[in-house]
């Protein structure tokens, strides 16, 4: 009898020894060395950035990445306030530009990286005709959505189009101010405005709006889109690595799928 209890207490030691070890090693398996990016990024590039973070992520179980989408100018300010930031990736040179002048950024990682379209959209219901931006300011047209320019680079680049097309004065009374452009493309999904001005690739997410026509080209060669290490940033190899893998092949592929057009930095 007193040989069983001693076997017993053995097999159970030996069970209570494999489940200790099974739980150090399920403990071991949690990556190594772990990483969290706090990515910045124009609010337009929310589709394509969620599927390449999965990707990247995937293939770097170590990085977590925290995305933070918002207008570019609404991230510049919280950049310059000290939010949380290693990557900024704007749709506007200008933002980018006050953040190198405020010396926030590591210069030598600024790079562009795509580039975007200014479109003119309306309800797929609408009547009213429109086939340019010109159109625009007919007395049909009673609301139009734009970005607001002091912010929001879609917005900027409205105003530069109406400028150039020399309708700025008969627009400007009619414009409802988006905080950003994803707020223009809803106005307009909903009805809410005759017609707005949003990039392309809002424009292709949405199966409520039309594209009329595109801005002057002269605009749209403006509209690239600059990214970047931020100086306070805390993991600057991780966020070159992950710079680095937007330019591959494969992050290509899903900006292009997204609408964006490549850049030569």
């Amino acid at each position: 009898m007193q040989i069983f209890k001693k076997a017993n207490f053995l097999i159970i030691s030996l069970v209570g020894l494999l489940l200790a070890v099974s739980i150090l090693t399920g403990c071991s398996s949690t990556p190594a060395n772990s990483v969290e990016l706090n990515v910045s990024a124009a609010l337009s590039l929310t589709d394509a950035l969620k599927e390449i973070n999965a990707l990247y992520t995937q293939e770097n179980p170590n990085v977590t990445i925290t995305p933070n989408f918002a207008s570019s100018g609404t991230l510049q300010q919280q950049i310059e306030q000290g939010a949380p930031a290693d990557v900024f990736i704007s749709a506007g040179v200008k933002q980018m530009d006050a953040l190198q002048t405020g010396n926030l950024i590591l210069t030598d990682t600024r790079q562009n990286i795509v580039a975007n379209t200014l479109v003119m959209i309306v309800p797929t219901n609408s009547t009213l005709g429109l086939l340019t931006l010109t159109d625009l300011a007919g007395d049909n047209v009673k609301k139009i959505a734009v970005g607001d320019s002091k912010s929001v680079p879609a917005g900027t680049y409205a105003k530069m189009a109406f400028d150039e097309l020399g309708i700025t004065a008969k627009v400007t009374p009619k414009e409802i101010i988006g905080a950003d452009v994803r707020q223009v493309l809803t106005y307009v999904e909903t009805g809410d405005v005759d017609a707005g001005l949003v990039y392309i690739t809002d424009a292709y997410t949405s199966t409520k709006v039309r594209i009329i026509a595109t801005a002057p080209a002269d605009v749209n060669a403006k509209i690239i889109y600059p990214l970047t290490v931020i100086k306070a940033s805390k993991n600057v190899d991780a966020a070159k690595a992950y710079i680095a893998f937007l330019f591959s092949s494969k992050a290509k592929a899903i900006f292009a799928k997204y609408g964006f057009a490549s850049v030569n930095s």
